[in-house]
């Protein structure tokens, strides 16, 4: 199966950490969410390109393992990776690294699915995103 990766990378911030001075584990998701943009930004699939195919993709589901701690000023790299389904949804995995020692920090997988500006779900995949899927050979 074809994949389709983004790399991007944060630093962390002072206000991300809790009281014992990591990361505290609901920041986590705001990751992710540096790892979507970043995605949709190279390949044309960000948030505003699918909003104005009149459509929204809200998460249904955020699954994370957690794997070691970050602390404040650490940075980060967060890969991105599309997995290609046949349902009208959109999964991504993630890996979460600690740049300083390469180590992995979380994993991750989200799940989009698509609703019509009526707040509808839709079963069927949007021609956009048929033809965005075929443009990259997925």
């Amino acid at each position: 199966m074809k994949e389709l990766i983004s790399t991007t990378t944060t630093k962390v911030r002072f206000s991300e950490v809790d009281a014992m001075q990591i990361v505290w584990h609901g920041n986590y998701v705001k990751f992710l969410e540096d790892g979507r943009e970043a995605f949709g930004k190279q390949y044309g699939l960000g948030y505003y390109d699918v909003y104005n195919q009149g459509f929204m993709i809200p998460i249904v589901k955020v699954d994370i393992d957690y794997k070691n701690q970050v602390k404040y000023g650490d940075e980060l790299e967060i890969k991105t990776i599309f997995r290609s389904v046949d349902a009208a949804k959109i999964y991504f995995n993630y890996e979460i690294r600690r740049l300083s020692d390469n180590k992995i920090v979380a994993k991750a997988t989200t799940i989009q699915v698509f609703l019509d500006n009526n707040g509808e779900l839709q079963l069927t995949n949007p021609e956009f995103y048929s033809q965005w899927k075929t443009k990259y050979g997925l």
